[in-house]
């Protein structure tokens, strides 16, 4: 039974649906409102929407296209219902596909899927009405779980984990999904004077097999469902007071390392105890304690051959550092961060052996006028490296509609070890940063950051400007990295040091409405510039990014044809995968074929080939990927890259690189999974394994088997390193 919508909604929908075809729009002066009904009887959430109440409540239907071509009618409908009881809100939508199960498209059955690979329906959900923050609930036909924050529709964080559930049920005519979120789930605002607040709400469906987004209320296509600003009001809520909301999250481990280096071996097993414990003192305030930390289950890093003068970024993979970790300034960029947390818990650089983590805690804050949080972490001492604590305070004030301006301070002091030899030293920095959305395609962020090193007492800086305009025609840009040489952020993360980098560049945006098979084309320029910060006329490096081509097609294929002349002077030793390049200066042109089909079917792959000289000589990059996913339960993937360099370097060297990954994952159910990949490097002739089970036995409980073997036979004597870790966690919320 579809119920009727409220007249604000009515008269929104007029103004916008169908008259702002390839248009952005500006938010509605007054929001379109949704109301959700409360109910007695209870709700089994199978997928099935069978309870009365579900028939009785008010149906949402008035969705707006926003790809693959903005506003106008589409194929698939959806109808969305709220009802709420004592503890739960529910949402349950129906999305209709004319070829019901055929039509369903999902890769497979991972916590945390790739958006864009999938059939999707999601909610988002802004309780405390910022605007500017929402957290987002998705799911896919089969019903397996995407969780993650979103900050100002900039930055988001995907590992965010809530407390929810949501069944799904595919029949011959689309598919239902039935989500259960726990009021204890949100932070939301308190009842006053017996009025409940409102809320923002969004929702939105992906149909993939025509890749069909559509969107509840509209919002322009340049955007994403996160941008609260166009939000819908939530209304009728009877909020339950808000409880001590305490999530505890203890677990045990088992932990067993053989380590083979020549002739010796070394073997020892652990058990560890430890875990986090999740506080919501109030609806906009939540500490976070973990104890004896332990990341095992993480995501292991790739291998990566690196020919550029730049250093790598790896991200951040462990769940307690990725939550909330949108509010750090930094957060939205690879470029120059002054906290990183991939600098704590580990035994020196990124990619060194893990250290122990004693003890740590976080607290945030976050209102419409203001976010503040901080955090402290104690590192245990290691046989390489000394006991540190890491801190960070952060305050962030919010203006006008989107706008804010945040300091944030850093400080790592590592203590003296006399087992070590090494003294106490200290590092620090100081961080102004913020953020301008003077427009709705407008966007201007900035940040200058100064640190202090105690060991030989030196000052540096570094900062960074952005500026953004991004249409559903254009998108323009223009970005400046700054680094000083003495800028050294302990905590955090700079791509290079004594540099000024200048970004510009943009690209036209076709969506040509006479060829139905090219979704859209974005052919375009980037230009780069680096020069040195102490030395301003000094060049670096500059290349011209020009892609004519850079082509989705309807099914979300996609082409790219482009090249990059490139101007390097090298003035500074230099030895890309051990080729010691002259220092001089050079001029070089790199051509660029890349390719991949339909990533959405059970079959797809893709390949690149980058080709052209390279310094004194001449690069050959080769790539191949490909997926098999016959069931959504079982999924192979192979990856393949190889480099060819030739007569480069003092000796003319010539050199070929393999890097050869393979990978399967098996599922039962979303709840209970297993992934397996092998990489092969033959550069420095390392291979690695990882195995790990997994089984969610109930919400956001685990139990883990997890399996690493590393093996390296480039080193003058044989090395191996197994691992084997049996995890289990309980989580518990009060």
């Amino acid at each position: 039974m579809k119920g009727p919508l409220t007249l604000s909604l009515v008269l929104t929908c007029s103004q916008v649906l169908w008259s702002q075809e390839d248009q952005n729009f500006s938010p509605p002066d007054k929001a379109p409102t949704v109301t959700a009904q409360k109910v007695q009887e209870a709700i089994k959430v199978d997928g099935i929407l069978d309870e009365s109440s579900w028939q009785r409540a008010e149906v949402i239907t008035e969705f707006f296209r926003m790809e693959p071509r903005q506003g106008g009618d589409y194929l698939h409908d959806t109808e969305v219902r709220l009802i709420y009881d004592e503890k739960n809100l529910y949402v349950g939508a129906f999305c209709n596909d004319s070829l019901g199960k055929k039509g369903i498209r999902v890769q497979d059955l991972r916590r945390d899927f790739s958006w864009g690979e999938n059939d999707i329906f999601l909610v988002q959900l802004d309780p405390q009405n910022l605007r500017q923050y929402c957290v987002s609930f998705q799911t896919t036909p089969h019903g397996n779980q995407r969780d993650l924050q979103s900050f100002n529709d900039r930055n988001t964080d995907n590992d965010w984990n809530a407390l929810w559930s949501v069944r799904t049920h595919r029949t011959d005519s689309g598919y239902y999904a039935e989500f259960a979120i726990p009021f204890k789930s949100i932070r939301y605002e308190e009842s006053r004077d017996g009025i409940s607040p409102t809320w923002g709400i969004t929702f939105s469906r992906l149909a993939r097999r025509d890749y069909e987004q559509t969107v509840f209320p509209a919002i322009p296509q340049s955007f994403s469902p996160y941008r609260m600003t166009y939000a819908a009001s939530l209304e009728g809520l009877e909020l339950p007071e808000p409880s001590a909301n305490v999530r505890i999250e203890p677990y045990l481990l088992y932990q067993y390392d053989n380590i083979e280096e020549g002739e010796s071996n070394m073997s020892n097993g652990d058990v560890k105890l430890g875990g986090d414990v999740k506080w919501a003192i109030s609806s906009r305030s939540v500490l976070d304690l973990t104890f004896n930390t332990d990341f095992a289950q993480a995501d292991v890093d790739r291998a990566v051959n690196n020919l550029e003068r730049f250093n790598i970024f790896f991200p951040e993979r462990r769940q307690f550092f990725l939550e909330n970790s949108g509010i750090w300034a930094g957060a939205s960029n690879e470029s120059v961060i002054p906290f990183f947390s991939r600098t704590i818990g580990l035994q020196g650089n990124f990619n060194a052996a893990p250290a122990r983590i004693d003890v740590g805690g976080r607290y945030t804050m976050r209102n419409e006028d203001r976010a503040i949080a901080g955090l402290y972490i104690r590192q245990a001492e290691t046989a390489n490296s000394p006991a540190a604590n890491f801190g960070v305070a952060r305050y962030l004030h919010n203006y006008g509609n989107e706008n804010n301006i945040g300091v944030m301070l850093t400080h790592r002091m590592d203590e003296q070890s006399s087992e070590l030899g090494v003294q106490q030293s200290d590092n620090t920095t100081l961080t102004i940063d913020g953020f301008v959305r003077p427009k709705d395609t407008w966007s201007i962020s900035y940040m200058i950051s100064g640190s202090r090193d105690n060991s030989d007492d030196t000052l540096g800086v570094a900062s960074r400007i952005s500026l953004k305009n991004r249409t559903n025609q254009y998108y323009l840009g223009y970005i400046t990295d700054l680094v000083s040489e003495q800028y050294n952020p302990d905590m955090g993360f700079v791509f290079q040091k004594n540099v000024v980098r200048h970004s510009p560049g943009g690209y036209y945006i076709w969506r040509p409405k006479n060829i139905p098979w090219i979704r859209r084309s974005d052919p375009g320029v980037f230009f780069n510039l680096n020069h040195d910060f102490k030395d301003l006329g000094q060049f670096q490096q500059a290349n011209i990014y020009i892609f004519p081509v850079y082509t989705w097609f309807k099914d979300n294929s996609f082409i790219e044809i482009s090249f990059t002349p490139t101007w390097q002077n090298i003035n500074f030793d230099f030895d890309p995968l051990g080729i010691q390049i002259e220092q001089g200066n050079y001029f070089y042109t790199r051509y660029l074929i890349r390719y991949n089909t339909d990533r959405s079917k059970r079959w797809s792959a893709g390949a690149n080939y980058d080709f052209g000289r390279f310094y004194d000589g001449s690069r050959k990059t080769m790539s191949f990927n490909s997926r098999l996913a016959p069931i959504p339960h079982v999924a192979f993937t192979f990856d393949y890259e190889r480099n060819e360099l030739r007569k480069m370097g003092f000796e003319n060297q010539n050199l070929n690189t393999d890097l050869i990954t393979v990978g399967s994952r098996f599922a039962l159910n979303p709840r209970v999974q297993l992934s397996a990949f092998y990489q092969y490097n033959t550069f420095d002739e390392q291979g690695r394994w990882n195995v790990r089970t997994s089984w969610e036995y109930q919400p956001l409980s685990f139990i883990y088997l997890v399996f690493n073997d590393t093996q390296i036979d480039g080193l003058d004597e044989p090395f191996q390193e197994q691992q084997f870790i049996g995890k289990v966690t309980f989580l518990k919320q009060f």
